[in-house]
């Protein structure tokens, strides 16, 4: 068996981390599993590239100017937005035609257009598509927020400048519908909750969905010695929260919720400003908007990709925070219990299939700064006391392994090539 994963980058962003680790791991169990993105980061002979460097670029800034000039040239929206207008055909590549799985992953931003969606699935090919965000279940957006039209029918989007009834989100709606509907399709998402917002839309209703979490290598995160983590990264001796996001001031991700819940842990008198102290890393393109609302000390670790340093951050802490309005996962809270860090987040989303209330993390109200500090006052003292590290991280061992992970891909994988016959 030969599986082709399709993802716009190697390793930049969570569906590339997610489609790396996968590609890993279906290695290790026997399959011959290769990767086809537009920006290779690594010399592995296992990922492969499309087109010439110019022509990735051009796709990527095509798309982009499309969205612009409907936007009347306002940049706001610009990245919450992609239309899949080009792209390049990869059905001709060799290591597509070699494939028997095609395992298409994050295809935005000038990897795939709608056309070209359109070629690998009439290709002949049994084809899964493991979504990572709502794009395929949605028009345009990578997330609805509150909006519901993708239930129905796409138009009058509220991330275009001048929304109306045939408005881009509109069009572009026609144009997938037209692909999907009658399309054979394999869904994976990576959480219940995302598995409901698929069956409830109109793009995808009625089709077969799966539910497979992403996939975490346990021996690149560990459980270190906590007292030696803060020292190898300076770390003062105080109760330590962190926070990661692959863009820190990306509002989705709620930083000034977890910055009010702070400030409440002070002001009700939980602990004393100097007993507390924040890490984060990621990437922070405004840090003047951002570290002001900082109300402790802090430490910044800038953009960490390594597992091991990864380890030693969760290790350093007491409790890991998400406050993002909504995840499709929750990989940084696996990460945070691997390395025996209890997790807080809100229960809205794809969190609530990684965290049991008070068992293994916390589940706070959504979007309530306050019931986020309940939940972080909560990790820093009766749950460091109840919950165990190590069970923690068995249950991450048991749930999201390679080996298990891997092994519910392959069954997919083979039922797929077995009805083929």
């Amino acid at each position: 068996m030969r599986v082709l994963i399709i993802n716009t980058s190697e390793r930049m962003g969570g569906a590339a981390i997610a489609a790396n680790r996968l590609m890993e791991s279906l290695n290790g169990a026997g399959i011959d599993t290769g990767m086809l993105v537009l920006h290779k980061t690594s010399h592995s002979d296992k990922v492969h590239t499309v087109g010439k460097s110019w022509q990735r670029m051009f796709t990527f800034i095509w798309e982009r100017l499309i969205i612009w000039a409907n936007n009347l040239f306002s940049r706001k929206n610009l990245f919450r937005v992609s239309i899949a207008n080009t792209g390049f055909d990869v059905t001709r590549l060799p290591v597509f035609k070699e494939a028997d799985i095609i395992h298409l992953h994050w295809i935005n931003q000038g990897m795939l257009s709608l056309h070209n969606i359109q070629q690998v699935i009439t290709s002949g090919k049994p084809v899964v598509w493991t979504m990572h965000d709502m794009w395929e279940c949605t028009s345009i957006c990578h997330y609805s927020y509150s909006c519901e039209s993708f239930k129905n029918e796409c138009g009058n989007c509220h991330f275009l400048r001048f929304p109306g009834n045939n408005d881009l989100s509109h069009r572009v709606f026609k144009k997938k519908q037209s692909i999907l509907s009658p399309a054979r399709i394999n869904i994976v998402t990576v959480s219940n909750w995302l598995a409901s917002q698929v069956r409830q839309s109109t793009l995808l209703k009625g089709k077969p969905v799966t539910v497979i979490p992403n996939t975490l290598s346990l021996s690149n995160f560990r459980i270190l010695n906590k007292v030696e983590c803060r020292q190898a990264l300076s770390l003062p001796d105080k109760r330590i929260i962190v926070f990661g996001a692959a863009r820190i001031d990306d509002p989705i991700k709620g930083f000034p919720t977890l910055m009010e819940a702070i400030r409440l842990l002070i002001q009700r008198k939980d602990f004393q400003s100097e007993e507390l102290h924040l890490i984060f890393f990621g990437k922070t393109k405004y840090p003047q908007q951002i570290l002001p609302l900082i109300p402790v000390s802090y430490t910044d670790m800038g953009w960490v990709s390594q597992a091991e340093e990864l380890s030693q951050i969760y290790s350093a802490a007491d409790v890991a925070v998400s406050a993002s309005l909504y995840e499709t996962f929750g990989q940084t809270l696996i990460e945070a219990q691997s390395c025996g860090c209890l997790p807080v987040s809100f229960g809205n989303s794809g969190q609530a299939d990684i965290i049991r209330h008070k068992e293994n993390g916390y589940l706070a109200d959504y979007q309530s700064a306050e019931s986020l500090a309940d939940g972080i006052k909560w990790g820093l003292t009766e749950g460091k006391e109840w919950v165990s590290p190590e069970a923690m991280r068995n249950e991450v061992m048991t749930k999201y392994s390679g080996k298990v992970v891997a092994g519910q891909y392959i069954n997919l994988y083979t039922n797929l090539l077995a009805s083929k016959l």
